[in-house]
Parts: structure tokens; C-alpha cells; sequence
């Protein structure tokens, strides 16, 4: 091979770290001639052995995909009733090239009746009554499913693999929250060897990406959700719809399944969007060995008091848009998490019977009643409330103080929640919180430290908000911000709107340098000039590192981005950079006085993309940099420029002359 000049060398399906070297194969230094290309359905191969470059095989668009389709299955664009059908199964495979190549070879050379009952098949989710056409999509889903167990010594499924699986109990194309699959994931006794709440949360994340690395499961343009492909979905049905663990997942019943006749196998039902006038629907149903059980109505469902009493192993339950009685709930002696979204309990009685649950969480659904009696779960480490938007959430006094094993707390409706007791929670590590002007901030009072939060001080956010990010939006508050000391310091998404009397975030709001603020949210914030002021302090130190997106509107006073000499690292991650309606601000980036140290950095706004600048009077360019140091700064990722009512813009992009 040395003696070849250029070389490409493929390694097909690989699974494992391997060395080139020790099967003869020089690269490298010892031939920059030879190239290696190498497949692998485990994106860590790819980490370990340093590859160059990664190209991620993604979901196809329907264009590419037909095209693929067509070239395997040897059908055309021609208007015959085989090719129509043939676009048919090609978009049922929805993109995903796996089943594109793999049902096209199976199916090339059928009949024109072969290719309707496939097709039929993958829109009914029967693949695998014809496993000459979907064997081959499953065995290399099954090859990755199986790698998931590697290195872990449980007999039984492992808790990645545990992890896939909950998440085909989601509906079809359903994009799935995170938020929903930990409780989930909690109630079933995912990582069971860990304890915290905040250290589950962890695992479990760890866990999705990589399921996502294996390509079992999708990310989305949302942080807070996953999606599977309804082929891994169907494939991940298959693997449980034979032996004494079975799962079942149907959506818009409209008549209850008679396969309950053999409900002793299943551990796990999600029905969705029943209907609410369902046929069939028994008083009672005898599921001895069911773990969880997803129920869902289309409208509203009612369902009988004696409904759950025969599902003592429940361990998740999941409820939405159901009437139900909380009577009928008192046989769930195992249950460990209960979700009640948008439901409507009647009957309410004690939840003290749940001597075992561990996350409770209410969304628009009323919890008024039952407040008093969560003291008496004292194992209840997580818990969710929230009601409609109109209605606040009454806590009796004292209540939240006593909640001693509380590790996470949610509250994201309107309540009267004192603050003070929330340090009484010492093992809270989590917090989702609405707090309002009227509820007053007390002087002695600041939020303890917390490890992910998401609080909104005089605003509204969706009960089903996840903590992904740790998030403050602040509106109207202009005293008492010394709160939130604590966590200024690691915030993630800061919003702050209508808060007088600050002249800047550093140093004035934290001294420390804020350094994981990717988002900044300024609106109206009348007296604040500057995002940092380091003036009269000796070089330079990191400050605001990681931020990657400024939105500024209607900032009268503000006249610089960074007064004095720019901290090390700041705006070398900006991305995106709104600015609106700032009457006093001339050069949005300040550079003229830039610190030597930034040198050797990577250029300054080098990842900018995106740049809007409206309604900005003062405004006589984009940067000011001395001539001598334009090496410092570039633009050369911006993609998009806007900018409108800057009529005293003399250039957009100027080098100050270096006699001035």
C-alpha cells in the first residue's frame, strides 16, 4: 500500500475502537497519501478514533428520499399505478435510510398486489408479517438495540435500553418531552443505585444522547424534546410484543381493545386520545402485573371509581383530560409517580395512601384541596402544580416548610407561596417558580443555591416547561434584586424588562463574571449604559465567555456594549445580536480600546451570523478598531444584516484612523 501514491481505504459497520496500524494499514504520517473512510451506526466510534470530519446521515426530505427509493427498488417517475404505490411505501419509511434501501431491494420485481399489501403493512405497523420485506430494517436496529447492553452487567434490559423503550410509548411523530419521559423514568426505577433527583435527571440525559448517537432516536429543533422515527418506534413495539413483559400503545380508541383477555403479560399500556364516548369501557380492569399505564382522552373521558382498583403494581400513571375519582386511586399502594395533566378529580380524598410516591405533579388541574395532605408523603421528592392561567394556587401557611424531603419544587401558576420558606428546603436542588410584585420580596431574603431553576418574576410559562437551561426572567422589579445573588452568578437565559436603578449586569447586579450566560433578554431597562463597566481595574478578565445571544430594545441610556477594555473571550461567541430603539448608542461594538491579551484569541464576533439593528439615531458604526489591530476582529460568518432608521450610519464596518 506505501507504494500507492493516494489510497481510499472504507471500513464498512464498525462498532469498535480498532488501531489501522496493527492490520497494515499506514496512515498518517507514515502515508498522507491514504485515506479512510469508516460507517458506524455508533457515533462514539467516531469520537475515539479522532475522526477529521463527521457526517451525520440524518432523516432524508421527501425529495432525496424518492430518489434513493426509486434507485434501489428500480421504479421510475413514470405514472403507472406500481410507481404511485411505490411513492407510497417510499414515504412511509419517512426518510429514514435504513428502511428506504431495505424495503426497496425486498420489494423490486413484486407484483403490483405484493406492493400494496406492504404497503398497507407499514401504514397499519404490521411489518413484521412479512419479515422478508422488514426483516432486514429490524436486524441492524436490533444489532444496535443489543449494543446499548455492552459493558453493563444486567441479565435484563439496562436502563438505556429501558430508557428507548419508554419512549415508544409516545404517540406516532409525537415530539417527546424530556420533562415527561423523567418522571416516567423515575416511576419506573431508572438508574435505582442513584438517589438524587438531580443526579437521575443527569443520567437520563445522558442516556438520550446516546440513544441519539446509536440513531434510535432524533433530536429536534427543541432542547426539551426527543422524537423517534416511527420505524424504530414500530421496531421497538416488536421487541416487546411477545414474552411476559408486553407493551401496548394505541391511539384514538374508540373501542376498548378485547386483547384484554390476555392482560396478565403486559407491563405497560399507553392509550391515547380515547374517545370520550368509548365503547366497551369496563368498570374495572384486572391488570395484576401492570407498571405503567398512559391514559389519554381526545375530549374529556370519564372513567369508573373502580377502574384502577385491580392495578395494585402500578408503579406510573399518567392522566390526561380524564375525569377520575381520587377515591378510586387508594389501592395504588406502589405508585411512585402520578402526572394528572388538564383532568378534572372529583371525590377527593387524602393522598396519604401513597406511601411511596415520589414525583406528584398537577397540571391545570385543581390541587387546592389536597395541599394539606402532601406532609404526609414523605418519601415525595419531586412535585409539579399548576393551574389554569386565571387561578392562583392557595398554600396553606407553613405548608412548604415542612415538605422537608422536597428535592424539586414547580410552581408555575399564580400562588402565595412565602419566599422564606423555601430555605427551610434544604435538599432542594431544582426550582420552577412564578412569583408576583404583590408577593413582596423580603430584605433578608435570597433564593438558596440551586442546581437548575426556571423562575419568572411577574410573568407566565407554560406549566410543561422543562429545565433545560437555568432561567431568569425579571419584569418589573426594580428593588430588592439582591434575591437573586446567588444565581447571577451561573444563569443560563437571563430576561430582564422594566428594571430601573441598574446601570449595568457586571458589576453592579454581579460582581462575578457570568461567565455561562449564553441569552440576554434587555427590554426598557431605562437607566442601565453599559452590559459590563470594568473601568478603573487592571487588565482584563473573562466575562460573559459563553454568550450567544443579545436582544436589546428600547435602552435610552445605553451607550456601549463593554465600558473600558473588553474581557478576554467577550464577544467571541455572539452569534445572534439584536438592537432596538437606543437613542444614545453610537458604535454597537467598541473596539478601539481593545486589550492587547485578545491577540492571541480566536477573532473577536467571528461566529456572528445574524446582525439587526432598528431605529438606532446615534448610531455611526458597527465597530470602531484601530487599523493597527482590524487582524483582532472579523465577520466573516455573518450571514444576515439588517438594519432600518440608522440614518447617522456613516460606514458599516470602519477602521479609526490611527491620528485620532
Amino acid at each position: 500500500m506505501q507504494g500507492v501514491n493516494k489510497i481510499l481505504v472504507i471500513f464498512d459497520d464498525v462498532w469498535e475502537e480498532f488501531e489501522p496500524e496493527t492490520i497494515g494499514i499506514p496512515f498518517g504520517v507514515a502515508h498522507e497519501g491514504c485515506k479512510i473512510l469508516l460507517t458506524t451506526r455508533h457515533q462514539q466510534v467516531c469520537t475515539i478514533m479522532n475522526c477529521q470530519k463527521k457526517i451525520q446521515l440524518g432523516i432524508l426530505s421527501e425529495v432525496e428520499a424518492w430518489t434513493l427509493f426509486k434507485d434501489n427498488a428500480g421504479v421510475d417517475d413514470g405514472p403507472s399505478s406500481l410507481n404511485g404505490v411505490a411513492k407510497e411505501v417510499a414515504r412511509e419509511c419517512k426518510g429514514l435510510p435504513l428502511a428506504l434501501v431495505t424495503v426497496a431491494k425486498a420489494l423490486k420485481g413484486e407484483s403490483l398486489d405484493g406492493w400494496r399489501a406492504a404497503n398497507q403493512r407499514l401504514k397499519d405497523s404490521r411489518h413484521l408479517d412479512n419479515e422478508e420485506v422488514f426483516g432486514g430494517v429490524y436486524s441492524p436496529l436490533k444489532l444496535s438495540y443489543d449494543y446499548l447492553k455492552k459493558n453493563n452487567s444486567q441479565t435484563t434490559e439496562n436502563d438505556i435500553q429501558l430508557c428507548f423503550l419508554l419512549c415508544s410509548l409516545f404517540p406516532e411523530d409525537d415530539e417527546i418531552l424530556i420533562e415527561i419521559l423523567i418522571m416516567c423514568g423515575i416511576g419506573v426505577g431508572l438508574f435505582s443505585h442513584i438517589c438524587l433527583i438531580e443526579d437521575k435527571r443527569r443520567e437520563i440525559g445522558v442516556a438520550l444522547t446516546k440513544l441519539q448517537k446509536s440513531g434510535l432516536l432524533l433530536e429536534t429543533d427543541n432542547a426539551e424534546t426527543v422524537r423517534m422515527h416511527d420505524v424504530v418506534r414500530d421496531f421497538a413495539h416488536w421487541l416487546k410484543s411477545m414474552g411476559e413483559n408486553r407493551f401496548m400503545v394505541k391511539d384514538g380508541l374508540k373501542e376498548w381493545p378485547h386483547i384484554f383477555e390476555n392482560f396478565g403479560c403486559y407491563t405497560a399500556i399507553a392509550l391515547w386520545n380515547c374517545s370520550s364516548n368509548i365503547d366497551n369501557l369496563p368498570d374495572k380492569v384486572k391488570l395484576s402485573n401492570l407498571k405503567i399505564l398512559v391514559l389519554s382522552g381526545k375530549e374529556m373521558l370519564r372513567v369508573s371509581s373502580t377502574f384502577f382498583e385491580e392495578m395494585k403494581s402500578l408503579h406510573v400513571l399518567i392522566l390526561i383530560d380524564v375525569y377520575f375519582s381520587l377515591e378510586g386511586l387508594q389501592s395504588l399502594t406502589n405508585l411512585r409517580t402520578l402526572c394528572c395533566i388538564d383532568c378534572k378529580p372529583e371525590n377527593l380524598s387524602s393522598l396519604t395512601h401513597m406511601r411511596n410516591l415520589e414525583v406528584l405533579a398537577l397540571f391545570g388541574t385543581n390541587s387546592d384541596e389536597i395541599l394539606e395532605d402532601l406532609v404526609e408523603l414523605s418519601t415525595l421528592k419531586s412535585l409539579y402544580l399548576s393551574h389554569d392561567e386565571e387561578q392562583q394556587i392557595n398554600f396553606p401557611p407553613n405548608l412548604l416548610s415542612r415538605l422537608t424531603s422536597l428535592q424539586e419544587l414547580h410552581v408555575t401558576s399564580e400562588n402565595n407561596i412565602n419566599l422564606l420558606e423555601l430555605n427551610s428546603l434544604s435538599r432542594l436542588t431544582a426550582l420552577s417558580l412564578t412569583v408576583s410584585a404583590e408577593q413582596g420580596f423580603q430584605e433578608n431574603f435570597m433564593f438558596p443555591k440551586l442546581q437548575r431553576y426556571n423562575i419568572v418574576v411577574n410573568g407566565y410559562f407554560g406549566y410543561l416547561k422543562g429545565l433545560t437551561f437555568r432561567t431568569l426572567k425579571i419584569n418589573n422589579l426594580s428593588s430588592l434584586l439582591s434575591a437573586f445573588k446567588d444565581l447571577f452568578c451561573n444563569v443560563e437565559k437571563l430576561s430582564l424588562e422594566n428594571i430601573d436603578g441598574e446601570k449595568n449586569i457586571i458589576p453592579n447586579l454581579c460582581k462575578k463574571r457570568v461567565n455561562e450566560l449564553t441569552s440576554l433578554w434587555l427590554k426598557s431597562c431605562k437607566d442601565m449604559e453599559f452590559l459590563i463597566d470594568i473601568t478603573g481595574k487592571q487588565g482584563s478578565s473573562v466575562a460573559l465567555s459563553n454568550l450567544v445571544e443579545v436582544d436589546i430594545r428600547n435602552m435610552n441610556c445605553l451607550k456601549e456594549l463593554c465600558h473600558g477594555p473588553p474581557p478576554t473571550s467577550f464577544l467571541q461567541n455572539l452569534e445572534e445580536v439584536t438592537i432596538e430603539n437606543c437613542k444614545c448608542l453610537q458604535v454597537v461594538f467598541q473596539m478601539n480600546k481593545i486589550c492587547e491579551k485578545v491577540e492571541s484569541q480566536a477573532p473577536l464576533l467571528s461566529r456572528l451570523t445574524i446582525l439587526k439593528l432598528y431605529s438606532l439615531p446615534e448610531l455611526e458604526s458597527i465597530w470602531n478598531l484601530e487599523s493597527s489591530h482590524h487582524e483582532i476582529a472579523s465577520l466573516r460568518s455573518l450571514k444576515e444584516l439588517y438594519i432600518d432608521c440608522c440614518d447617522g450610519l456613516e460606514q458599516i464596518i470602519g477602521f479609526a484612523q490611527e491620528d485620532e
